[in-house]
């Protein structure tokens, strides 16, 4: 189940497990063979970076074939290091093989030795390294999701305790929503109950929630459609576990999770491997752009602290991803007092809905006037970017007395990660009704792609440099 959250953790494996047999297989091609390492593979018949290649999809191959791209009730350090020797072994006994049939004796017998054995130790050291690094995440709630259950009967707990067994998937049940009031515990096990079902959108809304798994009996089901509905408009996954009841809905697919089936109903991106890639990109290009931009970064620090004093940099609560909070960080183009100042203003918004916007704003320091023009003010937000709280592309990441003032339609674009650019910031930066924003986001949710994300990003320059 929960295909996307395996999906992400089986191409991240595959990725480090397929460069680290590349790597592997260059670098002591070049400590066995010495400087002459590609004429010594030339030599033999082969091409050193083909033979590479082959090499790693060959041991990802069997890695696959022994289930190290599996999900696991539990993981034992014993089990995964066993596979990964049968793998290795395997490899070895078909290289070598191959070698006698085809009469290749112009390879290294010792080169193999060396690195089939390094292979070992360095794919069972990342998975640790990998899995390590993945618990601090979680532990500091960066790459965690957030699961409320409908339902707090055996069906509900069982499934719960199930999700939290495999931490893989990096989903914590934050509690239980009870049918009604009457006889309703104080909670599941170690979960607390949030509510009752009539109060769900209130629970959706107090607290950060990704997906929400509906464990009800038979007697229930017709609470499923408003809850399911309600889900659709903000866009939240739903998971039906099927244990009791067989049960269709209209764009439901049904994967299988722990021995047992769940109907997932997926509201918003549900391209995993897109989501992955989009994410190595915002690491790449936002890595990039900090390191090209540090020479202007510093001219613009300079002039801020010259021309407007300190703070340099303005850091505001934003809310991001499903209703995360997170501190935005932005050149100051404001006065200090500026958020003080900011019930005074009210009437001369000129936005229509849960926004502000004033073209002649006071609150403007000297240098904000060209900073906001140019929009060089933002890109500081590609550290907001590394730390995966925002993308390079995606709906502008809203303050909390906007979000606090949303209509339930305007809550699905905080489904998508907020971004420093988006399509109404290239299409329709001058509109001056918030409802049209949203549309547009939404417009953006629903057709996003990477070769979406693209375009947006260089109709994003020349608009910069227009001043748009």
């Amino acid at each position: 189940m929960i295909r996307r959250h395996m999906t992400a953790l089986r191409v991240a494996l595959m990725s480090v497990d397929a460069l680290v047999a590349f790597s592997l297989f260059l670098l002591i091609s070049a400590a066995r063979f010495g400087d002459a390492w590609e004429a010594s593979w030339r030599r033999a018949g082969v091409d050193a970076t083909i033979a590479a290649g082959i090499y790693a999809a060959a041991w990802v191959g069997l890695l696959w074939v022994f289930g190290l791209y599996r999900l696991r009730t539990r993981w034992r350090v014993r089990t995964e290091v066993g596979d990964i020797l049968r793998a290795a072994t395997l490899l070895g006994l078909v290289t070598f093989g191959l070698l006698f049939v085809i009469k290749l004796p112009n390879v290294s017998r010792l080169f193999l030795v060396w690195l089939f054995g390094l292979q070992v130790v360095l794919t069972v050291g990342t998975r640790f390294v990998i899995r390590a690094w993945l618990r601090d995440l979680r532990s500091r709630g960066m790459i965690t999701r957030y699961m409320l259950v409908v339902g707090t009967g055996q069906a509900a707990r069982s499934f719960a305790d199930r999700v939290e067994r495999h931490r893989e998937l990096g989903i914590r049940v934050i509690g239980h929503l009870a049918a009604s009031e009457v006889g309703a515990p104080v909670a599941v096990g170690r979960r607390p109950v949030l509510g009752t079902i009539d109060t769900i959108e209130a629970a959706l809304h107090d607290h950060v929630v990704d997906e929400v798994a509906v464990c009800l009996p038979a007697d229930d089901l017709g609470m499923l459609e408003p809850i399911t509905r309600l889900c659709e408009e903000e866009g939240k996954i739903v998971r039906i576990p099927l244990t009791e009841h067989a049960l269709t809905l209209p764009g439901g697919r049904v994967e299988e999770f722990d021995g047992i089936s769940v109907l997932s109903l997926v509201y918003g991106p549900d391209r995993a491997v897109g989501l992955v890639v989009k994410r190595l990109t915002d690491l790449a290009l936002g890595t990039l752009g900090l390191i090209i931009l540090s020479p202007l970064f510093a001219i613009v620090a300079l002039a801020v602290l010259v021309l407007d004093g300190r703070p340099i940099f303005f850091r505001q609560t934003r809310v991001g991803l499903h209703g995360r909070p997170f501190e935005v960080v932005k050149f100051r183009t404001m006065v200090p007092d500026a958020e003080e100042q900011l019930a005074g203003l009210e009437e001369f918004n000129e936005i229509s809905g849960h926004a502000f916007k004033m073209t002649n704003d006071p609150r403007m320091s000297r240098m904000g006037r060209l900073l906001r023009a140019t929009s060089i003010d933002e890109l500081p937000q590609l550290v907001n970017v590394l730390r995966g709280e925002m993308s390079l592309v995606g709906p502008r990441p809203p303050l909390p007395r906007e979000v606090a003032e949303y209509n339930l339609w305007h809550r699905r674009r905080l489904s998508m990660k907020p971004g420093i650019t988006g399509l109404w910031q290239v299409a329709a930066r001058r509109e001056e009704d918030f409802d049209r924003w949203v549309e547009l986001d939404l417009a953006y949710i629903d057709r996003w792609s990477v070769w979406l994300d693209l375009k947006i990003m260089l109709r994003t320059i020349p608009a910069m440099l227009q001043g748009r």
